[in-house]
């Protein structure tokens, strides 16, 4: 079985971060990280999602872990 048969997670930080006017320099001081670790979040290129990261996101952002994944289902349930 491949992980596309169980749905996938869709990352909304790109739009989050449009919807504030926050450039990724400004959201990784605010949420002290990285540039380039926020960067994988905001392009969608990261594998495996850490609770601390995404805790920091949502302080950041002062949004709901909701406003940010969101779970999409597999097109064909079985």
């Amino acid at each position: 079985m491949n992980d596309l048969e169980f749905g996938t997670i869709k990352l909304h930080l790109r739009e989050l971060m449009e919807e504030r006017n926050l450039s990724l320099s400004k959201l990784s001081y605010r949420a002290e990280m990285q540039r380039t670790q926020l960067k994988h979040y905001y392009d969608g290129s990261i594998q495996r999602l850490d609770m601390a990261v995404l805790s920091r996101l949502c302080y950041a952002l002062k949004c709901d872990l909701n406003d940010l994944l969101e779970y999409i289902p597999p097109a064909k349930q079985s």
